[in-house]
């Protein structure tokens, strides 16, 4: 069964300071634990100085871990956790390292900063969903173009490309369970003018707007 799920869009930093802290949050996409796990490995190894190395990663369909790493207890690896819940990504790992600045910043000023930074990362990286997209090849007059790239935004598509000549190509993707809804949808907007035609399916994860992330239960 080929399952949908959201997973990061590419791998990422972001950092800001905090108290003179000096907080980087690290986004990688992966397939399974022992790619996290190497992953951790390499930014304990590039960050050997810092003072914290927190983490945390879910695998999709296998195992979920966190660490605050000699933070005190629930300030740093739960809340980078809960950001990766929250945008309902997996297949991930967040790596956040900390450079202590020499202020105390409390239970409750660590884990506003290491929901800061895991979020700043996560924006960083973008969002990918990844499920079965049926590509669809739609050729337009110009006329129209603009209305039918609404059409396969208002569906939950993608334009992947266009070709500009005599008539307008557009190459989209659409989520399979959109696609009579989108094939339908050109035929109303082009008042017959023109249809879809279906080129294919891929199983793969493709960006998707933040808003449609955000909506992820």
């Amino acid at each position: 069964m080929m399952e949908e799920y959201l997973v990061p869009t590419q791998a990422a930093d972001a950092e800001f300071i905090q108290q003179r802290s000096r907080f980087i949050g690290h986004i990688f996409p992966v397939e399974n634990e022992e790619e996290a796990l190497t992953y951790l490995k390499q930014m304990r190894e590039t960050y050997w100085n810092a003072t914290h190395n927190v983490y945390a990663y879910i695998i999709h369909g296998g195992a979920t871990r966190y660490s605050d790493d000699s933070e005190p207890q629930g300030t740093a690896g739960m809340p980078v956790l809960d950001v990766l819940r929250k945008t309902g990504l997996e297949n991930v790992l967040c790596v956040v390292t900390r450079y202590f600045g020499g202020i105390l910043l409390g239970a409750g000023g660590l884990v506003r900063a290491y929901t800061k930074s895991a979020s700043l990362a996560v924006e960083a990286a973008g969002i990918s969903k990844k499920q079965v997209w049926v590509a669809v090849d739609v050729p337009c007059p110009y006329a129209i173009y603009e209305r039918l790239r609404r059409e396969v935004s208002d569906c939950g598509g993608q334009i992947t490309d266009t070709e500009f000549g005599a008539e307008v190509l557009i190459h989209a993707i659409v989520p399979r369970a959109a696609k009579e809804t989108l094939l339908a949808g050109i035929v109303d907007a082009s008042l017959g003018q023109t249809e879809g035609i279906v080129t294919g399916e891929e199983y793969r994860a493709f960006p998707v707007e933040r808003q449609a992330a955000d909506e992820h239960p």
